[in-house]
């Protein structure tokens, strides 16, 4: 195995919340309401749709809001791998990538590893762009049962729900969390940050029509038709383990510039970071200006008057 080379999952094709569009000259990412599988091929700017994309909107009467998905493996940590990342915006390359305890970080001496006290804590990221950045690894389809689709995304709810979500099912399946049946599903919310409009995250749950006790049953039914068949889950986490931990990073070279470009893009003339596809939570509707204020009360008064 190549040392500095981190084995990842093999993957098939990407789950996306929206793309990255050309406005005025520029490269923008823009956010959606409803998946989108790709493939790993872009043409004209754009990725190309897979297959299953077109099989599962068939299966819904709207919008894609639901994917049923396994996982590959039994740990949730590495079906999910969360951190705070930082990325050089010019040549889309990872610069730090830590945990909020240690990271990793590119010196002029090489990757050295420094104390992470989490981005608000860390005078280094005061530079901008360190967020939490995770991939999210599923099965979906039975026609490759080792080929996975991979969700980015740095959404803090996106993260935060499916960490919580994995661990409880892993939790309560007795570590069976690679045999059971389940669903992404997109879901909408309104906070304060957000200006009370809606914004959207992914979520993990059993599939529709199905209930947890169910999918337990056909959790431990799957566990003993592979043991019987001398599948070894318990192996494939800990070669999944070794092979992440053989690199400093997870993203391949040739893919950092897309993930720089979609998730770390560069600031606008105001200073602030755009948002991204995926992080469609961040994405607040426009504070309203002092002027939309004067028109909105002189409208209120006026037509009181009239």
């Amino acid at each position: 195995m190549l040392k500095g080379l981190a084995i990842t999952p093999p993957v098939v094709g990407r789950i996306s919340i929206g793309r990255v569009v050309e406005k005025n000259g520029k490269r923008l990412p823009e956010k959606d309401d409803q998946f989108t599988l790709t493939t790993q091929v872009q043409q004209r700017g754009e990725w190309l749709l897979h297959p299953l994309n077109e099989i599962l909107r068939k299966a819904t009467s709207g919008k894609l809001r639901a994917i049923p998905v396994r996982l590959l493996f039994n740990d949730p940590d590495l079906n999910l791998r969360a951190d705070y990342s930082l990325f050089d915006r010019d040549t889309g390359r990872p610069v730090c990538v830590g945990d909020g305890q240690a990271c990793r970080r590119v010196t002029d001496e090489g990757i050295e590893t420094l104390p992470c006290p989490s981005p608000d804590g860390c005078t280094f990221a005061q530079q901008g762009g360190c967020k939490p950045y995770a991939r999210l690894n599923v099965l979906i389809g039975d026609e490759d049962e080792m080929g996975s689709f991979v969700f980015r995304t740095t959404s803090f709810n996106s993260i935060r729900t499916l960490a919580a979500r994995l661990h409880y099912f892993a939790a309560v399946s007795g570590n069976l969390l690679a045999c059971l049946p389940l669903q992404l599903a997109l879901r909408g919310k309104s906070t304060t940050q957000s200006y009370r409009s809606a914004i959207y995250y992914v979520d993990l749950g059993v599939r529709s029509g199905s209930t947890l006790e169910q999918a337990l049953e056909a959790a431990r039914a799957l566990h003993e038709r592979r043991t019987a068949m001398g599948f070894d889950q318990a192996a494939l986490d800990a070669a999944a383990r070794a092979g992440f931990a053989n690199g400093a990073f997870e993203d391949s070279p040739d893919e950092r510039a897309a993930v720089a470009e979609e998730f770390f893009p560069e600031p606008d003339a105001g200073g602030a970071e755009r948002r991204t596809s995926a992080e469609t939570e961040a994405t607040a509707a426009p504070r309203p200006s002092l002027r939309d204020k004067l028109d909105r009360k002189a409208a209120l008064l006026g037509g009181k008057a009239a």
